[in-house]
């Protein structure tokens, strides 16, 4: 599955509730959904990843100074159970670095990447691959944390995109592209690098 995240109308085929005010914008010639940090967000009733026993996301994202420290920007499955998400944490020095989680039944694993930091104000290519007993996270196609999980496939659930689900940690930046392939790709097989 791919998106090109172009418009507020239908992503992927799916029509998005809106929250707040996000808007197409050109940045550095890419068009993209922009979000303000201060109540954006977009919302699905679908779970792209239901019924995946493995999966790679992969997204082109671009985080903005003066966010809040701690950001969630792309959220599957539900609320506070079974779910996968992508999280930023913002730097006193301006910098970010990438935080993604994923909790299966009994099974939890966080990915907390503050060895590596990040310049805000441009574009990223960002990408999670679960094989159902690992997760790893990349940073432009460079693997910086990997960690044990026994996932097992969801059974329904919803995506946001620029905050949580239940609507607290408000993203301050833009996402361009997202695609998911039911396998854990490797670097050299990511579709969107």
């Amino acid at each position: 599955m791919y998106w090109s995240l172009q418009s507020l109308d239908s992503i992927g085929g799916m029509v998005p509730v809106l929250k707040g005010s996000p808007e197409v914008a050109d940045l550095e010639n890419t068009k993209a959904i922009q979000f303000s940090g201060l109540g954006d967000g977009l919302f699905f009733q679908e779970n792209p990843l239901k019924g995946l026993k493995e999966f790679t996301v992969e997204l082109r994202f671009r985080p903005e100074k003066g966010g809040l420290p701690e950001q969630r920007f792309l959220h599957f499955g539900y609320p506070t159970r079974d779910r996968v998400l992508f999280e930023t944490r913002l730097t006193e020095s301006g910098d970010w670095f990438l935080d993604t989680f994923i909790a299966s039944g009994k099974s939890e694993s966080t990915l907390f990447n503050n060895g590596f930091l990040h310049s805000t104000d441009r574009w990223y290519h960002l990408a999670l691959s679960c094989d159902g007993s690992e997760h790893i996270n990349y940073v432009d196609g460079v693997e910086e944390r990997r960690g044990a999980i026994m996932f097992q496939a969801m059974k329904g659930g919803e995506m946001s995109i620029g905050v949580r689900l239940n609507q607290i940690y408000w993203f301050k930046g833009a996402l361009a592209q997202l695609s998911i392939t039911s396998k854990s790709l490797k670097p050299t097989e990511f579709l969107l690098i």
